[in-house]
């Protein structure tokens, strides 16, 4: 299949999934496109597209945001981006997608256990998992799940959790970009594959915005996990 089709079709469901459940397009897209594409290439490709998509979600729920909840897990990724990058340029490839494979299937157990996280009443943790989040979005562009776990150990809302998760991604993947292109890792290629999957993006969201309260979420949130846990175990493979 050629490269641009599937990077279509892969951002397709990504950007669907986040349209309906709020969270999933990096969990999604990136493991699907490093089958497909090496890591240098999939992660800074996906670095741009995830900070479009998030400034669109965000739009949608701008009301909900609060950015004092978000600020300290965006100073921790002030540190933890840089490293995560850093990484990706000295870790081979196929120990990425495995290491890939580990976080995805990791987050998936944890989200489908629905285990319930003790409250975390101190506002300075959110520089730790902010500092992790980026180390994971700089080097996997995978920083959703330790801003999921903190965000729901300090009791968010609903709608608050979905405000503030599209902001904080908007200025997380905002500070992967400048770095990645401080580093010189964007191409003409990558460049041209964003332009041609940016169309994806609008089009997913679109159909998940649509089907957002029309499906039961619960078990449409159980689908999206089990789907990952198999994208984790094809990247173990």
């Amino acid at each position: 299949m050629n490269e641009f089709i599937y990077t279509f079709f892969v951002l397709l469901l990504a950007a669907f999934v986040q349209g309906s459940v709020g969270f999933g397009v990096a969990l999604i897209a990136v493991p699907l496109m490093s089958l497909y594409l090496p890591p240098d290439q999939s992660i800074p490709l996906m670095s741009l597209l995830a900070a479009t998509l998030s400034f669109v979600m965000l739009l949608r729920y701008r009301q909900a945001f609060n950015w004092r909840a978000t600020v300290r897990l965006t100073a921790g990724s002030l540190f933890g981006i840089p490293l995560g990058v850093f990484l990706l340029r000295q870790i081979e490839g196929d120990l990425i997608i495995n290491i890939l494979g580990v976080i995805v299937i990791a987050y998936a157990l944890y989200a489908l256990s629905n285990m319930r996280l003790p409250e975390l009443k101190r506002p300075f943790f959110g520089y730790i998992f902010g500092f992790f989040g980026g180390i994971l979005s700089g080097a996997y562009n995978t920083g959703g799940p330790p801003v999921i776990i903190y965000g729901n150990c300090r009791r968010w809302e609903p709608s608050a959790f979905k405000g503030n998760l599209q902001g904080y991604f908007l200025i997380n993947s905002s500070l992967v970009i400048l770095t990645h292109w401080a580093m010189g890792n964007y191409s003409p290629l990558i460049l041209q594959r964003y332009l041609y999957a940016v169309p994806a993006v609008f089009l997913g969201l679109a159909m998940g915005f649509w089907l957002d309260g029309r499906l039961n979420p619960v078990l449409f949130r159980k689908l999206v996990l089990i789907l990952l846990l198999v994208l984790g175990a094809a990247l173990l493979t």
